[in-house]
């Protein structure tokens, strides 16, 4: 699932996989591909888990330009999370009590060409206030440990109130687990579904630093096998969540204003 990587980023992505806690290899699929590598790989979309997801940031997407992602969930059948990501991160430069903490995860995210570290700092939150927080009936910081909500203050924008970060969001997630027949380790299939009618399908499957070489060419072989291709341009389901919803907010709030649209 990795395409070829420059030299120097190989040297880098080796010196950091000691350091990191596990390794997810990501591939996205083109929308025109998707119903294709469902069939090819077994997938049963019945068996998928819905979620429902949003983020939080200004409308510049202030946080973002940090490299700070806020993130709250809702699971179906199970509670909600939230989650301050950093990215890209150095593991050297983590704090050792926060590096220590079994909330904090330090993980490369790899994709065909490309690779990032990040550190995740996550919490179980209840669900229902996830929700009441997203219809902004209540604070964000309701959702935040004092430690997330520190991280997320030290690495953002100066003068950045929490409570102030716009919801982007829902976005509809249906997640399933499953193994594929042939291949002696199971994957993630993720479709983010968009308020456009747009889609992302993203197959992933995680291992240890130690290994990710080796699983990312097999998972790379047995998905070629079978007609899927490793090799096309990634889309971020992240990063299209943050903008489309930005763009939405920013566009409500010219046509607000003295002279907009609407007057």
């Amino acid at each position: 699932m990795v395409r070829v990587i420059a030299d120097a980023a190989l040297v880098e992505l080796v010196r950091l996989l000691p350091e990191t806690d596990s390794v997810e290899l990501k591939l996205t699929i083109p929308e025109s591909e998707q119903v294709a590598v469902v069939a090819a790989l077994g997938m049963d979309p019945l068996d998928a888990q819905i979620r429902q997801v949003f983020f939080f940031d200004t409308p510049d997407l202030a946080l973002n330009r940090h490299g700070v992602v806020v993130r709250a969930r809702r699971v179906q059948r199970k509670g909600g999370d939230s989650v301050v990501k950093l990215r890209p991160v150095e593991p050297a430069d983590v704090p050792a009590a926060l590096r220590e903490s079994p909330r904090f995860t330090v993980e490369v995210d790899a994709v065909p060409g490309a690779f990032v570290c990040s550190g995740t700092l996550k919490r179980s939150v209840d669900s229902a206030e996830v929700r009441r927080v997203a219809a902004g009936a209540g604070p964000l910081t309701s959702l935040l440990s004092k430690r997330q909500r520190a991280l997320a203050t030290e690495h953002g924008p100066d003068g950045l109130a929490l409570d102030d970060l716009r919801v982007l969001g829902p976005l509809l997630v249906l997640k399933l687990r499953f193994q594929p027949e042939g291949l002696d380790r199971r994957m993630v299939a993720e479709l983010w579904l968009y308020p456009d009618g747009s889609r992302v399908l993203e197959l992933s499957t995680k291992c240890e630093p130690g290994e990710a070489f080796q699983v990312a060419a097999e998972a790379r072989a047995y998905l070629a096998a079978r007609g899927v291709d490793t090799t096309g341009d990634q889309e971020t389901k992240t990063r299209k969540a943050l903008e489309f919803y930005a763009a939405a907010i920013r566009s409500e709030t010219a046509r607000a204003e003295p002279g907009g649209a609407d007057c």
